[in-house]
């Protein structure tokens, strides 16, 4: 397995890097920014990345996109649609952006109309109804209609494989938000000011932020390793690599962000600051396809 990124891909990273710093909401009040959600919508659906599997992309490319938007808190379906599409290009032509059933609820369905819905091995399409509440802000759930139609039936193989890129990719969007609220935390350290110094300075405030780099470091390293598995190991060990990425990058990115929010004090969890929407984010994450240490035979506690 070789880790780096070739051309194509860091170039991938780069222009998903630049959408989200430039259309990703910068507070919590930008969240309500209709005309930069708009923007923001446009501009994503012209790249095409919501239909990358259909288009011949691999679990790592996939991975990128989940990462960068997860760090920028793109709020504008990526995660459901993508993971929609990788099932029905085995039943289905068209690149149509669907949302994605999880438990008894649709994901990530701002303004979409249709869910996609795994039974056993037949793939239905449902109806999108009502907008559930959620802790998350930036991506949405939805209860789904009925009945539900029936498009086609996907192989076992395709099934595992789609559960694997789906643990793959609410990591990937766990490793992002991590470095998006160690980012932030790393900022705020840097001009807080208490007793005449940056917080940033004393020890209680650089040992916590550095803990939670090396965390973010393993993150990365396990969801690469997870991401490269996707297509090219046999499906039940593409499902273990993800399983294993899933409960580390869970823990990671729950402390990491939980970190970031503490460095803030007081505003912390306030609407003035931001960090408490990457908790929230990477708290619905978790939640996303979980993963239970029973699930994993290695010994890992």
């Amino acid at each position: 397995m070789d880790v780096r990124l070739t051309n194509e891909q860091q170039q991938l990273r780069d222009a998903a890097a630049r959408l989200a710093d430039d259309l990703g909401p910068g507070s919590v009040q930008d969240l309500d920014d209709a005309a930069r959600l708009a923007r923001l919508e446009k501009t994503v659906d012209s790249t095409g990345w919501r239909s990358l599997r259909s288009d011949g992309a691999s679990g790592v490319e996939v991975a990128i996109v989940a990462e960068e938007f997860g760090r920028g808190l793109v709020d504008v379906p990526f995660l459901g649609p993508v993971l929609a599409d990788d099932l029905r290009r085995h039943v289905a032509e068209d690149q149509q952006t669907w949302a994605i059933a999880v438990g008894e609820d649709a994901f990530d369905t701002r303004g979409l109309k249709q869910a996609l819905v795994v039974r056993d091995a037949e793939v239905l399409s449902a109806e999108i109804g009502e907008t559930a509440s959620g802790a998350d802000l930036t991506r949405a759930f939805a209860t789904l209609g009925a009945p539900c139609t029936p498009i086609g039936t996907v192989d076992a193989e395709h099934i595992e494989r789609g559960y694997a890129l789906a643990l793959v990719a609410t990591c990937a969007d766990l490793v992002g938000t991590s470095r998006g609220a160690q980012s932030v935390a790393v900022e705020y350290a840097k001009i807080r000011e208490q007793y005449g110094k940056a917080i940033g300075s004393y020890q209680a405030v650089a040992h916590l932020l550095a803990e939670s780099q090396a965390l973010i470091e393993g993150s990365i390293s396990v969801l690469r390793h997870a991401a490269w598995a996707v297509d090219e190991l046999a499906p039940d060990e593409a499902v273990r690599a993800a399983r294993i990425a899933k409960i580390y990058c869970a823990r990671a990115a729950r402390t990491v962000c939980e970190t970031a929010v503490q460095v803030h004090g007081g505003i912390g969890n306030t609407w003035e600051c931001i960090e408490h929407v990457y908790l929230r984010r990477a708290l619905t994450s978790t939640e996303l396809f979980p993963v239970s240490l029973e699930e994993i035979d290695l010994g890992l506690s």
